[in-house]
């Protein structure tokens, strides 16, 4: 696929890594954060940092694209798939979408199966780690959906 193809309408490839927020990056103190699923699941769960990064780690090219007309492609994202740490929740038959809710106060929703088939969670990309500023210590990544929907500073769901 070439390199122009991948790119949407009206949008421009940029090298750098643009940083936007609505609150701007909160302080997360890493021994504190934790992430909680709850609502319509079996069981709510709340997890550790480590707890996360000791699931099954998966490596993953995607482009990323944002709303505000840029685009990166290529970027290697390090994480966790999201459906590796849904499965510990159990969503129940009837939970159709999911509202991710953010340490800044930012949230988003998305359909589950789509969270399901390709979101990650992640905390590196291109080999190093995600920076405050994009989203460390978790963001998440569904390579189909634009920025907006890739939530940084997760803390639930």
């Amino acid at each position: 696929m070439s390199e122009q193809s991948r790119v949407p309408p009206r949008q421009r490839v940029v090298k750098t890594f643009p940083v936007l927020s609505i609150n701007g990056t909160p302080e997360i103190d890493i021994a504190k954060w934790r992430l909680k699923l709850f609502g319509l699941v079996e069981r709510e769960i709340e997890l550790t940092y480590e707890q996360v990064r000791s699931l099954p780690v998966v490596r993953k090219e995607a482009d990323f694209h944002c709303v505000t007309g840029w685009s990166r492609l290529g970027d290697v994202w390090e994480g966790v798939w999201v459906r590796d740490v849904v499965a510990l929740a159990q969503p129940k038959p009837e939970a159709k979408f999911v509202m991710v809710h953010c340490y800044d106060g930012y949230t988003t929703n998305l359909d589950l199966q789509v969270l399901l088939e390709e979101g990650m969670l992640v905390w590196a990309v291109n080999g190093e780690p995600l920076a405050p500023e994009h989203g460390y210590p978790l963001r998440l990544i569904v390579p189909r959906r634009y920025a907006w929907k890739r939530a940084k500073w997760g803390r639930g769901a």
